[in-house]
């Protein structure tokens, strides 16, 4: 799994927020102040009419396990449950419960773009029919100053279907519809064994360590280390002792660092068998009559798919071109941030997958701290393209309309829901500037898409070598320069004397 933040480049698929049931609040009211261009604080005020209906809701929560005389448990009225608990112990329960909302709603009121960590500094308990200040203290996304955006030219590879691809798809396919065949000779890599082993440690025999019919395949490192290598040459009704080395790592702790022994008896040697690549095999695995209409088939399919991916990457070489021309101030602390939260999202889709995240680092040879910082170039990267974005469609004054976010909202192919209905929720959470914010910088990298001009990537990759005067020169003779091919100060002002003199 490859950890990468593209952040708001062009063609990235849209996020839609996700609104869920949560308890209605009112808006939340904000002021900004800027502490530098990286970082703000806002001021944020929840109305008394918020905190009374907060305050009942967590007083009745608390009433449910309060028994008073005169009332059935979860019956107690919320006033006479803040009487007997106490105004400020029910109100730390409202807060606990409504802060990360209240935070939610300052946040999308403001409008900024938070990264990382907040500093959040809560007011006094107010009294009845006051309202609640608190303050939110985060890194934002920096401004881009702007350079040349519009009409840039980009390197724009044409798309092909790389040599032998159609071939490896084939053998693909074969590999996937292949029939192990016992064979009579000695095991190579390739082969499939079958097999019973035993494993023991200082000659006791450990959980696990055992197995009756196991199929493995050799060459695949599917095993412990020096399992499968000991038993190549091996043949059918062989009995091997193979000594391995438990990696200091492994799971099992009480293993880790030992040296097993594992006896293997070999049951039967198996070799894959692959299907002929011809008519009968295409008639009966696809869609066509003949090998030929296959391959035909699946040449237009690479052929899309690298059409596809060309387009991707001269995307976002426009994007990161403009990028390049920006001037945009990056604290150190804020990419730090960002790529933490790269890395979160990560674990949240390897924990999707099933896996713990600890186990995938501990797979990896890598610790959680190593892993972000591996994600950092790629935040940063994210990072000043959003900052780009931003810039760009707050020059051009880029607006959304309702029939954008309708569009947008729309549900994939063969999914039930209506936009309106969405819509007219995400407004209600005060969610519905996340969505605008999307479709904003998706329509600024539209822009600048839209408005500059490929070049062959032989024409770019020549003009990376170009030098000018004003550069330092390139090492070697293969150097390149435009107007003229003199870079000698003296020669041009001889040049300059010359012109006067006429």
């Amino acid at each position: 799994m490859v950890v990468r933040d593209r952040g708001y480049w062009a063609g990235r698929a849209l996020r839609l927020p996700s609104p869920g049931s949560r308890p209605k609040l009112s808006p939340v009211n904000t002021t900004v102040e800027n502490i530098n261009p990286s970082r703000v604080k806002i001021n944020a005020e929840v109305g008394a009419e918020d905190i009374a209906s907060q305050l009942d809701r967590a007083a009745r929560e608390l009433g449910r396990e309060l028994k008073l005389p005169g009332f059935r448990k979860g019956k107690v009225p919320a006033q006479l449950v803040i009487q007997r608990v106490g105004r400020e112990a029910v109100f730390e329960q409202a807060l606990r419960e409504s802060l990360p909302q209240w935070y939610e709603r300052a946040i999308l009121s403001s409008g900024v773009s938070p990264v990382g960590e907040p500093q959040l500094d809560v007011s006094d308990l107010p009294s009845e029919g006051e309202s609640l200040n608190f303050s939110i203290e985060i890194s934002v996304r920096p401004p881009a100053d702007l350079g040349s955006y519009k009409g840039i030219e980009v390197g724009r590879a044409e798309p092909e279907v790389p040599e032998g691809a159609v071939d490896a798809e084939l053998d693909r396919m074969r590999e996937s519809l292949a029939s192990l065949s016992p064979v009579e000779r000695t095991a190579a890599n390739g082969d499939h064994l079958l097999i019973d082993f035993t494993g023991s440690v200082g000659g006791e025999e450990f959980e696990g360590g055992e197995a009756t019919d196991y199929l493995l395949e050799l060459g695949t490192n599917s095993l412990i280390d020096g399992f499968e290598e000991g038993l190549l040459g091996a043949a059918a009704g062989d009995d091997r002792e193979v000594g391995v080395t438990f990696p200091e790592d492994y799971h099992a702790e009480h293993l880790a660092g030992s040296d097993a022994v594992f006896s293997v008896s070999v049951k039967e040697v198996r070799e894959k068998q692959l299907p002929e690549a011809d008519d009968d095999f295409a008639a009966d695995n696809s869609e066509f009559d003949t090998l030929e209409e296959l391959r035909a088939d699946i040449e237009h399919k690479i052929l899309h798919a690298q059409e596809h991916r060309v387009e991707d990457e001269y995307r976002e070489a426009v994007l990161d071109a403009v990028v390049a021309d920006s001037k945009i101030e990056l604290p150190e602390a804020i990419v730090d941030a960002r790529a933490e939260e790269v890395w979160e999202r990560i674990e949240r889709q390897i924990k999707g997958s099933g896996m713990e995240p600890e186990m995938y680092l501990q797979m990896q040879g890598k610790t959680r701290e190593e892993a972000i910082a591996e994600a950092k170039p790629d935040a940063e990267q994210g990072l000043r393209r959003e900052a780009v974005l931003e810039a760009v469609a707050e020059t051009e004054a880029i607006e959304v309309s309702e029939e954008e976010m309708l569009e947008a909202l729309e549900p994939p192919a063969g999914q039930k829901g209506k936009p309106e209905k969405l819509l007219k929720r995400l407004r209600g959470e005060g969610r519905d500037a996340l969505l605008v914010e999307e479709i904003r910088l998706r329509k600024a990298a539209d822009l600048l898409i839209e408005s500059a001009t490929p070049i062959t990537v032989a024409q770019a990759e020549a003009r990376e070598q170009i030098w000018t005067p004003d550069d330092d020169k390139p090492e070697g003779s293969g150097e390149l320069w435009t107007p003229g091919d003199s870079g000698d100060d003296d020669s041009d002002e001889g040049a300059r004397e010359s012109g006067e003199e006429e």
